[in-house]
């Protein structure tokens, strides 16, 4: 087994992909779920989804925080758990505020569990790998996100588009998925007083810098939700849109690995950067269009290259200003900004989209351009970095 490949590397990462196959299988079905089933207007989409992820970037920061401490595997099996339970709870709702109950449980076991996986990925491996590291679990996971809007389709096809029993599926993998969690080891090299010590020391500078302007651009990220609801408003079918779906998780899959090495090997924020050129183009695509056509799923699928170069990759380069025993705290803040700056977005985004004729065009452009100006800002700086150190741009 290669030497970045651990026990811990593996069996997390199937974690994951079991947990986001459940995801997937509900994901791509909530805005017709919402707006459709439970008749809500386009705006609850953004409030859930927002306060979701700022439900799951709080208790990111306090299970990234205390684990650097008491240990990861903890808030790893229990967040796996509340992300089950979540999901059942949204798939029992009859109106929109239960959705919206169940879908911050379900993040909150997110948040739980993500920020101690992710720290426990890097205290498991050399710093030199954390790029790979990253980029290998979220290939996996997202395989989970190809499978699950795949059963979604064969869910419909065979419960007669019955989507609240097609979400009581996501149950399963997600109970799957907490069982793994069993097979993994905790891992502290230090003695826990030098943890405790070293959890009371101020984040370094470096770390506020390096973490800055990713959670700026999360002010342009609109929960996805948005961008598939944008779909059925340009004339694709529920089939359609969730086969663009998987196309979109298709690459991701496919080139978050190979990103991972690429930003270990050269320059991480020029890597970043091109992901953030995706969003851009896939933004102002579905921004601009107004009819169905062979470019709405080339921007789809090239969207996917936008989270496979920037979600692992924004994680190494914050995990690289800070000792492994603080990666628990530095992912904690740094997720939980993001989870504050999404909640933004999806607020003034959703109230665009439902003052704004309803269709999204103006908030997709919106964002389109806004996060064409922070791909161009990310160029710079990685130019700006490899000019200072021309052997290492981390």
């Amino acid at each position: 087994m290669r030497s970045w490949l651990t026990r811990n590397v593996v069996v997390i990462s199937m974690v994951s992909l079991l947990q986001d196959a459940a995801s997937e299988i509900m994901y791509p079905l909530m805005p017709l779920f919402i707006t459709g089933v439970l008749v809500a207007p386009a705006i609850v989409l953004g409030v859930v989804e927002g306060s979701a992820e700022l439900a799951m970037g709080l208790s990111r920061y306090y299970a990234g925080k205390k684990s650097d401490t008491v240990g990861r595997k903890v808030f790893i099996t229990s967040g796996y758990g509340l992300a089950g339970v979540g999901k059942a709870i949204v798939a029992s709702s009859v109106v929109w505020p239960t959705v919206l109950m169940g879908r911050v449980v379900d993040r909150i076991g997110k948040g739980v569990r993500s920020t101690p996986r992710d720290a426990l990925l890097t205290n498991s491996v050399h710093s030199t790998h954390y790029g790979r590291v990253y980029g290998f679990h979220r290939a996996a996971d997202t395989l989970g996100a190809v499978l699950g809007p795949l059963v979604a389709l064969a869910g419909l096809s065979l419960l007669n588009n019955d989507v609240r029993k097609v979400m009581w599926w996501a149950v399963i993998p997600a109970i799957g998925s907490v069982i793994l969690t069993l097979f993994i080891k905790d891992h502290h090299p230090e003695k826990r007083e030098e943890r405790v010590a070293q959890s009371k020391e101020p984040m370094p500078r470096d770390f506020w810098v390096s973490a800055f302007p990713f959670i700026a651009f999360a002010l342009m990220n609109l929960p996805d939700t948005m961008l598939l609801l944008r779909l059925s408003q340009i004339g694709l079918s529920m089939t359609h849109v969730v086969l663009a779906y998987v196309a979109f998780n298709t690459v991701y899959a496919l080139a978050a690995y190979p990103a991972g090495v690429i930003a270990d090997k050269y320059s991480p924020h020029l890597v970043y950067a091109v992901g953030l050129v995706a969003f851009s183009i896939t933004y102002l695509t579905l921004g601009l269009a107004t009819r169905e056509s062979v470019w709405i799923y080339v921007a789809v699928t090239l969207y996917g290259f936008f989270p496979a170069l920037t979600d692992g990759v924004g994680k190494a380069i914050v995990s690289h200003t800070v000792p492994k025993t603080k990666h628990g705290r530095a992912q904690g803040i740094f997720q939980s900004l993001n989870g504050l700056a999404i909640l933004i977005a999806g607020i003034w985004g959703g109230a665009l989209w439902t003052f704004g004729r309803g269709s999204g065009s103006l908030s997709l452009s919106i964002a389109g351009v806004g996060t064409g100006i922070a791909a161009l800002g990310m160029l710079w700086e990685s130019h700006r970095r490899s000019r200072l150190n021309p052997s290492n741009s981390h």
